[in-house]
């Protein structure tokens, strides 16, 4: 249920992530799960969250700028199965990454399976920070990954049987 997310940053160009998916196969590292996003919306919610706590992090000229750079790369989030190797492997060809818990879960692949989940997490007063997932069509499950404000109450919910 709570995995290690990997997060990183590629230059936004062709032939990066079929750099990166090689190395990981060439060391049997195998993805479970993937989303990629340009990551200047990943700095538009920088600046966006700045807003709300009013917190002067950066000028806001420095936010635009980071913006138009950030077009360059994609933010990357995977699961992988082998997180220790795969983070030994990222560290010595010289990639930059975090990681962060999140929660992966099967759920049904069937109409309201993702809505009877959001429900819980709001009844429990939980904000999910992002979802990503899929399922091929007639598959009986699929993989969702959640990434909960508040990790701690989000595992007592599947503690207490949600």
């Amino acid at each position: 249920m709570v995995r290690t997310e990997i997060q990183l940053f590629l230059a936004n160009v062709p032939g990066e992530l079929g750099k990166l998916s090689a190395l990981l196969a060439e060391h049997d590292i195998n993805i479970d799960a993937m989303t990629i996003q340009d990551a200047s919306a990943y700095v538009n919610e920088l600046f966006k969250a700045r807003g709300k706590s009013l917190k002067r992090i950066a000028p806001a000229a420095s936010y635009n700028s980071m913006q138009k750079d950030s077009a360059d790369y994609a933010l990357i989030r995977v699961l992988v199965n082998q997180v220790e190797t795969c983070m030994d492997l990222l560290t010595r060809n010289g990639y930059l990454f975090d990681i962060t818990p999140v929660i992966a879960l099967t759920l049904q692949n069937q109409p309201g399976s993702l809505a009877a989940l959001a429900r819980k997490f709001g009844e429990a007063g939980i904000n999910i920070n992002y979802i990503y997932g899929s399922a091929l069509s007639g598959d009986p499950q699929g993989l969702f990954v959640i990434s909960p404000a508040d990790m701690t109450e989000a595992v007592k919910l599947f503690d207490e049987g949600m």
